[in-house]
């Protein structure tokens, strides 16, 4: 009974913050969301009753099923909306609180270097925008808001927004704590490409170095 109340809270919650929702039973069955979060409540129930290789198994067919990879062992609140989902991964130790939203390619994961708890907790009410990577065992703030393709790597406080490579916070209760430039925000892929195109730059530089010292060898042997 308490499984089939939490699925009427999950399809209640997306059905108040979905515009597109247009019935519950479009929901239940249209919604891949929805349908892994139902199956990782019963997968997460196995799971703690020691039955952890069928947890996992049922996990990696809803994986290939929806693009949405639950760990069995994480934790997850009440009303739980992962919008269109796929790509999301959430890890085994990730624990989520009620009513959060998550987009589409958003990353609840760990860094490799922490063990037993690796992974993130989130408030209740966290929206974590699409491709969004949370990394490592610290806390998201009730409220928080997480921008699309942020990295986030340490704690954020409650009611507050992160942004960028790696995310600061911007807005915390309503405020402004960092002036955005959007023009000069550094651009890693950019940064990137600078640093390969000066590779490449002095290995060609080393190439003509050796071409012209190996034609002077040439002209010294004739």
């Amino acid at each position: 009974m308490g499984f089939i109340k939490e699925i009427r809270k999950d399809l209640r919650s997306i059905m108040e913050r979905d515009p597109a929702a247009s019935s519950a039973m479009e929901v239940l069955l249209t919604y891949s969301g929805i349908h892994a979060v139902i199956v990782h409540r019963l997968s997460h129930s196995l799971y703690l009753h020691g039955h952890k290789l069928t947890a996992r198994i049922i996990s990696q067919i809803m994986r290939g099923l929806t693009g949405i990879e639950i760990h069995p062992g994480a934790k997850i609140g009440k009303g739980l909306l992962i919008d269109h989902g796929s790509g999301v991964v959430i890890g085994e130790t990730a624990e989520i609180g009620d009513y959060c939203l998550l987009y589409q390619g958003c990353t609840l994961g760990g860094t490799g270097k922490d063990h037993g708890k690796r992974h993130p907790t989130l408030g209740n009410n966290v929206m974590v925008g699409a491709g969004a990577k949370i990394l490592g065992p610290f806390k998201v703030g009730d409220n928080a808001k997480i921008a699309a393709n942020a990295v986030v790597l340490k704690e954020v406080p409650p009611n507050s927004t992160a942004v960028g490579v790696p995310a600061r916070i911007v807005r915390q209760n309503g405020k402004r704590t960092l002036d955005l430039d959007q023009v000069h925000i550094p651009d890693p892929v950019a940064q990137e490409l600078a640093l390969e195109r000066k590779r490449l730059a002095r290995l060609e530089k080393r190439i003509a170095q050796l071409e012209a010292l190996q034609q002077q060898n040439n002209k010294e042997e004739k």
